[in-house]
């Protein structure tokens, strides 16, 4: 399948679903995750219809889950599935059911600190559930599988900004060396089944709806409660944070542009293109990192009070900076994140803060 172009930053084949031209049946799995129940709602405004699975796994709230996916299930176009990705058969099943022209394959077990003390349950949901994804890709061809993996998986590179092409040969932790495995995976399976499909590496996503256990929301909790905070790194650890929004524009444009097979020409120098299979690796980043102190500052501002910061060193499996090139994803989409941190974190803030009175209402 030969790469569609992008009109007027507009990507085709996948834009215009509003109107009842080019919808398609999407398959997302982790629908009910942060990044998919946001992907997923984007979809359906879309005018596309959306098969959402998720474990509905207890890694954090699974109340939030709940929340997310009742709010999916209460729009035209959508239908959810509970199941584990790992369940031998229940992914192919599905696909046999639905036939999906397009999958985004989001779910996971993320985390880099909770992966130090449950290595297995990465090994069986980001190894053994993204085999079974494959497998179904396999038996019930898409037109194009897009698969999260993430920044972490530059490990120990030094060189920044992080380059697509750079070696990604030293993990430090075992969550990136099972999202690294996985891009292998999808790769082979791209060469050998010519699925067209799209890797992209994550960078600090954030936003309304974000995960409990990451960053923004354990340091917005403990504030409110007057409690303080453990700022690891003495706040100078850097990250690209990744306004949720940003993202999912991303993803969608992404959709719509699948890698050709071989002799395909790249669309610029900085193309990962594989000479060997309809498969290429992006990075969905802004380009321009901040330091964990300035996220904490924009959570102060939007809160109106001050954390007591406690300093602690950059634990085991932490990396100190990342920073995405986004070269390739300017030249395959014609847009990069943009949302500043500061913007970004007060819309989280308020969304905090709303579900709270909520729940405590």
């Amino acid at each position: 399948m030969g790469r569609r172009g992008v009109a007027n930053g507009v990507p085709a084949g996948v834009a215009g679903g509003r109107e009842g031209v080019n919808a398609m049946r999407f398959l997302v799995t982790g629908a009910a995750g942060f990044i998919g129940s946001h992907v997923s709602g984007r979809l359906l405004s879309d005018g596309h219809e959306v098969v959402g699975l998720d474990g509905m796994t207890d890694y954090y709230d699974v109340g939030l889950k709940r929340e997310r996916l009742a709010a999916l299930e209460a729009r035209p176009g959508f239908t959810g599935r509970v199941a584990m990705l790992e369940e031998p058969g229940a992914v192919m099943a599905l696909m046999a059911e639905t036939r999906p022209d397009i999958v985004i394959h989001l779910a996971a077990q993320a985390g880099v600190r909770y992966s130090l003390d449950h290595p297995a349950s990465y090994v069986s949901s980001n190894l053994v559930g993204t085999f079974q994804v494959l497998e179904a890709c396999r038996a019930h061809p898409v037109r194009h599988l897009l698969f999260a993996s993430t920044s972490s998986a530059y490990g120990g590179n030094r060189t920044v900004p992080f380059h697509e092409a750079d070696r990604a040969v030293s993990p430090l932790n075992i969550y990136a060396a099972s999202k690294i495995a996985g891009e292998a995976m999808a790769h082979s399976y791209a060469h050998l089944w010519n699925t067209p499909t799209t890797a992209f590496r994550f960078f600090t996503v954030y936003g309304p709806g974000g995960r409990p256990d990451m960053a923004p929301s354990l340091f917005t909790k403990k504030i409110l409660a007057g409690e303080p905070i453990e700022v690891f790194g003495h706040g100078e650890a850097v990250r690209d944070f990744t306004y949720i929004d940003d993202l999912v524009e991303c993803i969608v444009r992404l959709c719509a542009v699948p890698p050709g097979g071989p002799g395909t020409a790249p669309v610029s120098e900085a193309d990962t293109l594989s000479p060997v299979a309809p498969y290429r690796l992006v990075n969905i980043g802004g380009g321009h990192p901040v330091s964990v102190t300035a996220m904490i500052d924009a959570i102060e501002a939007a809160l109106g009070m001050t954390a007591e910061r406690i300093l602690k060193p950059l634990p085991p499996g932490d990396v100190p900076r990342t920073e995405a090139s986004i070269g390739l994803l300017r030249d395959l989409v014609g847009f990069v994140p943009a949302t500043p941190i500061g913007p970004g974190i007060a819309a989280f803030v308020a969304w905090y803060r709303e579900r709270a009175a909520r729940l405590a209402a």
